[in-house]
């Protein structure tokens, strides 16, 4: 006769503990997955993340061609002239007057990587806040390595390779997108990308102001 192996019998109406299921997670432990995953993706999509902002001042330079569109347009009508406005303090006056006899676009004036607020369309924003830089003065004919229009800067001032010209931390000013650089369009509508400190020569010709804006 085969002997059985032995259990151990429970009175009657008593349950076999239930023997934890060595393959599962506890609470704790998805609470902690979630976690982690939370902060990898706010890392990664937020906007001050390096991902976020270098997808950014691609959009960006999407934007100053097409701001270029206007400002060639608009120079038909004004003897190859950009835009001018000798009162002006900032990018907003003299850009504005593109608005809406060169282009009805006004989106193309908030950089994608910052904080401003939209635009109303097609309608002059001297009076609100837009994200780009100006180099009032130049006609369609200066040279291509004469810059036109930029992210918005930390300074008004000429600046030479290596200098300062975004923002270093990722606080104001210069901080369109973070610390991560920005876009320079030159009067050719060439668009190139440089770190926070500049990549090229960037010196304002005889008679030509740059603006930040507000």
């Amino acid at each position: 006769m085969t002997s059985e192996p032995f259990r151990k019998r429970l009175p009657r109406g008593r349950a076999l503990p239930s023997r934890p299921d060595a393959g599962g997670f506890s609470l704790l432990e998805l609470l902690i997955v979630v976690a982690i995953i939370f902060v990898l993706f706010t890392l990664y999509f937020s906007g001050g993340s390096k991902t976020y902002q270098l997808k950014q001042i691609s959009k960006c330079e999407l934007n100053l061609q097409n701001v270029y569109v206007g400002l060639k347009a608009y120079s038909l009508d004004n003897r190859d002239q950009f835009p001018i406005l000798s009162t002006a303090k900032t990018s907003e006056g003299p850009l504005s007057q593109l608005v809406p006899r060169a282009t009805t676009g006004t989106e193309y004036f908030t950089c994608p990587g910052s904080k401003d607020s939209p635009l109303p369309e097609a309608k002059p924003f001297a009076d609100r806040k837009i994200s780009y830089a100006y180099y009032m003065g130049h006609g369609v004919n200066d040279g291509a390595e004469q810059p036109l229009m930029s992210d918005r800067q930390v300074n008004a001032n000429p600046k030479l390779a290596g200098a300062q010209l975004f923002s270093p931390d990722g606080k104001q000013p210069g901080n369109n997108h973070n610390k991560y650089g920005g876009n320079v369009m030159f009067c050719d509508g060439n668009v190139q990308s440089s770190p926070a400190k500049s990549a090229f020569n960037l010196t304002n010709a005889p008679n030509i102001v740059l603006l930040n804006p507000k």
